[in-house]
């Protein structure tokens, strides 16, 4: 079927956001005397809270006592001191005008919060382009699960096969396979090529995805 959309994920695809939620993560866990060493976490970017905790600490839960405490300092992290830090990935608002330019309609498939969401875009260089979005308020359970690519699927009603998500986990690729959907993957987010295996091709970065439009997926929609 023709391409009709695209998903967007935010962190590691857009932003270079990925070892600043490791960071905040080591930091919010070591708050309430949890250590949390960055090998340890750093794979499991991309993961939503819900899945992190309780692989972190065995017993955790983002639903209360500790866990959910951690999971708020986490996010206030993000929001008062890292997202103002971040750089946008190479070509993200260069590579969102072009596909609005070829009619693609966009929205974003984020295991972000919404109050989150605002200053990722912003750092991203893309917050006045994109405002069609699912995050972890539509879905019960966040990625590997298919929860938010269900939801995306919802908003945008059209076929799994009419769309494509750019992405830049394992993670990600797993939960729009769930559903059906094609992921374009990108290295920036800092997962190596054989952990994106799933992926229908990958790139270093939105600019490189750029370079090769016509060649692309995209290009041949």
């Amino acid at each position: 079927m023709k391409l009709q959309a695209v998903m967007l994920d935010v962190d590691g695809t857009l932003v270079l956001s990925n070892d600043a939620h490791a960071q905040a993560w080591i930091e919010a866990f070591a708050a309430f005397g949890y250590d949390v060493p960055f090998d340890k976490i750093r794979p499991l970017i991309g993961m939503g809270g819900d899945k992190v905790i309780p692989k972190m600490v065995s017993g955790l839960s983002e639903e209360e006592g500790d866990g959910k405490k951690i999971a708020q300092r986490r996010k206030e992290l993000i929001i008062n001191r890292f997202s103002s830090t971040l750089d946008p990935a190479p070509g993200s608002r260069e590579l969102v005008l072009k596909m609005q330019h070829q009619k693609l309609r966009l929205i974003i498939a984020t295991s972000a919060t919404a109050d989150e969401l605002s200053g990722l875009l912003k750092a991203a260089r893309v917050d006045d382009l994109l405002d069609e979005a699912t995050t972890s308020s539509d879905a019960e359970a966040s990625k590997p699960e298919p929860d938010i690519v269900e939801a995306a699927l919802s908003k945008l009603q059209v076929e799994a096969s009419q769309v494509v998500m750019l992405a830049d986990t394992p993670y990600d690729i797993e939960a729009a396979s769930k559903c059906g959907v094609g992921v374009i993957a990108f290295r920036c987010g800092g997962f190596d090529d054989a952990s994106l295996g799933g992926a229908l091709a990958i790139y270093d970065d939105p600019a490189d995805l750029l370079a090769d439009y016509d060649n692309s997926i995209l290009g041949k929609k």
